[in-house]
């Protein structure tokens, strides 16, 4: 039997993070994968959330069936409720492992994961499991952010001590928050055939008034009262008065006419 180190999620599932979640849809954050959609199609979506980009992907399989799984029972709620509110009548939700899914070997034709591997502390395995019940000819489609990718402008020293130690969390949760870079490496190593492969990346850029706000808005939030403050707490590596000197810094970066962001990402389409 093999013994794991249990994943903690950096996260959590404060509003603040929800908030992030909800925005999520399939052209924004797995447009890569769009191309391989097809009606009729039986989709998994592992680590689904929320659920707006299961809704978005049940619409584009339709009749197909698409099953969203997540390990947190409470925000497969809102998950359920936002399919209800959609009307998609083709997509169920379920709590579910993504080293242990609850299916068949063989059951879909696409298996998705959006911003998963990276709190993994076995993504590898995770891949196999996703491979496992992914049909021969099917696709698994998985994509995750970079942050030591992630850049912005106007500089600022607050937004790198953020950085930093979002790093040093991740580091002591045992997770990979570079985990963008290291997609093409995990899915090889799973034993995914290399000549069905495809590689790629991708960016979510906030620049617009708008945008900046929400962005920096919801990070100062997450620096205070997420479970990513909680845990930085948690492991000795930052105090409050610390976590608030970060949100200030977002507060402050957020109000620059200058300010712009970006998040690059590591995608692969892995064919079975």
């Amino acid at each position: 039997m093999t013994t794991r180190t249990p994943d903690v999620y950096t996260h959590g599932h404060h509003e603040s993070v929800l908030r992030s979640h909800r925005w999520r849809t399939a052209e924004n954050s797995a447009g890569y994968l769009l191309p391989a959609l097809a009606p009729g199609q039986r989709v998994l979506d592992v680590g689904c959330g929320p659920g707006t980009v299961t809704v978005d992907l049940a619409s584009r399989v339709a009749p197909g069936e698409v099953i969203g799984v997540d390990r947190s029972a409470k925000v497969l709620e809102a998950a359920v409720e936002h399919a209800q509110e959609a009307g998609a009548d083709n997509v169920t939700f379920q709590v579910g492992d993504a080293y242990a899914l609850d299916f068949p070997d063989d059951s879909f034709d696409v298996v998705h994961a959006h911003q998963v591997l990276q709190h993994l502390t076995d993504p590898v395995a995770a891949l196999r499991e996703m491979r496992r019940v992914t049909r021969p000819g099917g696709v698994v489609a998985v994509r995750d952010a970079d942050y030591a990718a992630m850049t912005w402008y106007p500089e600022h020293h607050g937004l790198d001590e953020w950085q930093a130690l979002y790093h040093e969390v991740t580091e002591a949760n045992g997770a990979e928050a570079d985990a963008g870079r290291r997609l093409l490496s995990w899915v090889r190593d799973a034993g995914f055939d290399p000549a069905g492969i495809a590689p790629g990346a991708g960016v979510w850029c906030y620049a617009t008034p708008e945008d900046r706000a929400w962005w920096a808005g919801l990070w100062a939030d997450r620096c205070v009262a997420s479970n990513f403050a909680v845990q930085a707490m948690a492991h000795k590596l930052a105090d409050e008065v610390g976590l608030e000197l970060l949100a200030d810094a977002w507060r402050e970066w957020g109000q620059s006419l200058d300010g712009w962001f970006a998040v690059p990402h590591g995608e692969v389409l892995a064919r079975v």
